[in-house]
């Protein structure tokens, strides 16, 4: 079974209760929170993940580290396309930015990365930030001239197309106008130019439908 929930930021509470088979996924939309210390505390929580026996296929989000950034991981193809792992952590799998899968028989796109409304605060107060969370001008160009004109099963990105803003969830004290929105523009033009079924995000921590696009956070659904 093909699992799907929203951001994480390290906490997998919302795992303890569930009953995975060996086979079964759980697909997390980004920010897991697993590549964000950069040091032997990653490494034990990826040593305690694996308690909750499933594999995890991880969008990569704005408040965690590139795996290609990280030396131990390798990019090897798995589903159709590439992806990146560490030899020690099997079953953590992050998604490489514009690629395709086949994932349980569907084909499913992954745009990971977004803009950090809380950079200030991160670099006033110490806090990680990291540098390349979006996608560059230069990426965004190969992955648009890649896909567009294709149909998709499943789109899965971490935040969401500029015209599909959950703005009744925007953090209060955030100056709208200082946010860097290239990820979510850059998505519409995504959006405009395939043709998919059902399209999944994170980021906003709300659960919402509008159309054929769904928000998700804390809950767990069946892909």
């Amino acid at each position: 079974m093909i699992y799907i929930t929203g951001d994480t930021h390290r906490d997998f509470l919302r795992l303890d209760n569930m009953k995975f088979n060996k086979d079964d996924m759980l697909i997390i939309l980004g920010d897991a929170g697993i590549n964000y210390c950069l040091n032997e505390e990653d490494n034990k929580f990826k040593k305690y993940l694996k308690k909750y026996n499933v594999k995890m296929f991880c969008i990569r989000g704005n408040h965690e580290e590139r795996p290609e950034n990280i030396s131990t991981y390798k990019e090897i193809n798995m589903f159709g396309g590439k992806v990146f792992i560490e030899e020690d952590f099997p079953y953590l799998i992050f998604a490489k930015d514009g690629e395709e899968y086949n994932i349980d028989g569907k084909s499913v796109l992954v745009i990971g990365g977004s803009y950090s409304v809380d950079k200030d605060y991160r670099l006033t107060y110490g806090y990680k930030w990291f540098k390349d969370e979006q996608l560059t001008k230069e990426e965004m160009d190969t992955i648009y001239n890649k896909l567009k004109g294709k149909h998709y099963d499943v789109v899965l990105t971490h935040t969401c197309p500029y015209k599909y803003e959950p703005v009744e969830v925007f953090l209060s004290g955030i100056d709208q106008s200082k946010v860097d929105k290239s990820m979510e523009h850059f998505l519409d033009k995504i959006e405009g130019s395939i043709k998919y079924d059902k399209w999944y995000c994170g980021h906003y921590h709300t659960e919402k439908i509008i159309d054929r696009i769904e928000f998700m956070f804390e809950n767990i659904k069946i892909l």
